[in-house]
């Protein structure tokens, strides 16, 4: 028989592969950092500036953020992307959870690979494509019914948002581990209760994910919401950008940067959460 320990001496196990451990890795990190977050910090110091300009520091001043909290088109603006944004994550991560358990907890079936293809689609087709295809359709709506109403955007958003939500769900559908559910159906519990009971809550996390990413996807979308939009349904993303096409001053820095802290918040309150139910 072979001798295990001497094996082990001549030949000692290898350590596990470590990305960190080639060489550059650091320096690569870093640079990357540097390109994503650098353009950033212009943005956050100049809407604090004291005065209209976007290249020369005139002082530090609250100015903008007043300005912009007082606006009646930023509130009206910020309430109306709020709404769509929270109506659309909900819908599309309760669809996206149930295209993942219906892709993930049945037995492999012929169109699967067809079904998820077309699940991921609006991810493959550039979003101007896909715009302008909810503009022709939408208009042949809104001409039959004569509904020009906030249901189109809504639609839109969660159409576009079901893959963003769908992706994070199913991986975490085909991290878990079986045996509890096969246990749940063994002890005669019903697939309903097996799935509120043992599934939801080892799912929680993905579905956290899903959701706010649809969220986040949703509340800075400009293409859709710019061919979809009906008059005097201004999200706040194209607020913006009809603000830059008349002027561009420290405003929009300012709502920019309260909309990056909304994002960090999120991401951390998210942190956190996943940490504790892990």
């Amino acid at each position: 028989m072979v001798d295990v320990a001497k094996l082990r001496q001549i030949a000692p196990p290898r350590r596990p592969f470590s990305i960190r451990s080639l060489p550059g890795f650091t320096a690569i990190a870093i640079v990357c950092f540097v390109l994503l977050y650098a353009p950033l910090l212009p943005l956050v110091v100049y809407s604090f500036n004291a005065g209209t300009s976007l290249a020369f520091w005139e002082g530090f001043s609250l100015r903008w953020y007043v300005a912009a909290w007082e606006n009646d088109s930023v509130q009206d603006a910020t309430i109306l992307s709020l709404i769509i944004a929270v109506t659309a994550a909900v819908t599309a991560t309760t669809l996206a959870t149930m295209a993942a358990l219906g892709t993930t907890r049945t037995k492999p079936y012929k169109g699967l690979t067809a079904i998820y293809a077309m699940i991921n689609q609006p991810l493959m087709v550039p979003e101007i494509v896909t715009a302008v295809a909810l503009l022709i359709l939408f208009a042949s709506i809104k001409a039959a019914t004569n509904y020009h109403g906030l249901a189109y955007l809504i639609a839109a958003h969660t159409a576009f948002c079901i893959p963003f939500a769908y992706l994070p769900i199913r991986a975490r559908l085909e991290g878990m581990d079986l045996s509890l559910e096969t246990a749940a159906a063994d002890l005669y519990a019903t697939p309903w209760r097996t799935f509120r009971r043992v599934t939801l809550p080892l799912l929680w996390p993905g579905i956290l994910a899903g959701a706010m990413l649809a969220f986040v996807i949703s509340l800075d979308d400009v293409v859709i919401t710019e061919f979809v939009k009906s008059a005097g349904q201004d999200t706040l993303p194209t607020y913006m950008l009809g603000q830059l096409r008349r002027a561009i001053t420290p405003e929009v820095n300012a709502i920019s940067s309260v909309l990056l802290a909304v994002s960090v918040v999120m991401v951390t309150i998210f942190f956190f959460l996943n940490r504790r139910m892990r």
